[in-house]
């Protein structure tokens, strides 16, 4: 990739420009492809290595300050080359131009021209990120709080995307842990405590598929872990076969100083009346930083003992 890839120039600019302005950059660096009126395409070609972002206009106007893809900047910084999928709205690519997209890779023998394709999404994304990986056999996948299918008949209990129902999940590249199980491995990332997201990881529940679990971090996992800047550090481990529980629980470290989940795991001790525990957190926080919630929660506990 280009050393001269711009940077702060997409801010700004209204949604058709910034697409146009996407598109234009991703025809002269690779490819760009309109997938009917709800998606878009764009390649850009430089290592060995490919990651297949799956993520949505808004998500990309909205996460950084650039308002650049994700995926480019990781595959900025380690030479990759990189697929942006992307989609106007959560769609979880529900859609036959996708399917037709996906389709004309495999004839082309795309994804062959690669030592390592690593899927990569969040949430509706994530879905989309396992599903297609099918299409890469032998790939890999990174999936933060995917779900399995919107199919009513599997998955009635979850009532969050009501406006999803009548879409077919059913039909070609549907129902992502099958779709999964062509991936040399892949890795489901949720919070347990989000029940509808704990219940979406079990039906990922394959040999293939490593889960890890990050507690008391709620519903906006991709959020957190950029962050604490962990996103691309867990998404090169994957790449490079090095992400285990171990290297894992390394790099999920940094929420001993990560404010929200603080906030939460204090939330948590104290609806289990855990007072000692309580008491420990909140000394170590405000050892740390100004945090008006612990102090007051550890003086409110010193003046009950008194």
């Amino acid at each position: 990739m280009d050393g001269n890839f711009p940077r702060n120039d997409f801010a700004g600019l209204d949604k058709s420009e910034w697409i146009a302005r996407v598109m234009a950059l991703a025809d002269i660096e690779g490819a760009a492809d309109r997938l009917g009126d709800a998606h878009f395409a764009a390649f850009i070609k430089s290592g060995p290595v490919l990651l297949v972002t799956f993520e949505t206009v808004q998500g990309m106007r909205g996460l950084t300050e650039a308002q650049h893809p994700l995926g480019w900047h990781l595959s900025q910084r380690l030479g990759w080359s990189h697929l942006l999928l992307a989609s106007d709205g959560d769609t979880w690519f529900r859609d036959a131009d996708v399917y037709a997209y996906f389709d004309q890779l495999i004839d082309e023998g795309f994804f062959d021209d690669y030592e390592t394709v690593v899927f990569y999404g969040a949430g509706p994304c994530a879905y989309a990120a396992a599903t297609f990986s099918v299409s890469a056999p032998g790939s890999v996948v990174v999936a933060i709080q995917p779900q399995a299918t919107l199919d009513p008949a599997v998955a009635e209990w979850d009532d969050r995307f009501a406006h999803m129902r009548r879409v077919d999940f059913s039909d070609r590249y549907g129902f992502a842990p099958d779709m999964i199980e062509a991936a040399s491995r892949a890795y489901v990332i949720y919070d347990p405590a989000e029940t509808l997201d704990a219940m979406h990881a079990a039906l990922f529940t394959r040999p293939n598929v490593t889960k890890f679990r990050m507690r008391y971090m709620g519903d906006a996992l991709q959020s957190h872990l950029l962050f604490m800047k962990r996103l691309f550090p867990l998404i090169q481990a994957a790449a490079l076969d090095r992400l285990n529980t171990q290297s894992f629980a390394r790099l999920y470290r940094a929420r001993r100083n990560h404010l929200p989940y603080l906030r939460r795991l204090l939330s948590h001790l104290e609806a289990s009346e855990r007072p000692d525990l309580t008491a420990i957190l909140c000394r170590n926080v405000t050892a740390r930083y100004k945090a008006p919630r612990f102090a007051r929660r550890l003086r409110a506990m010193k003046a009950q003992d008194e």
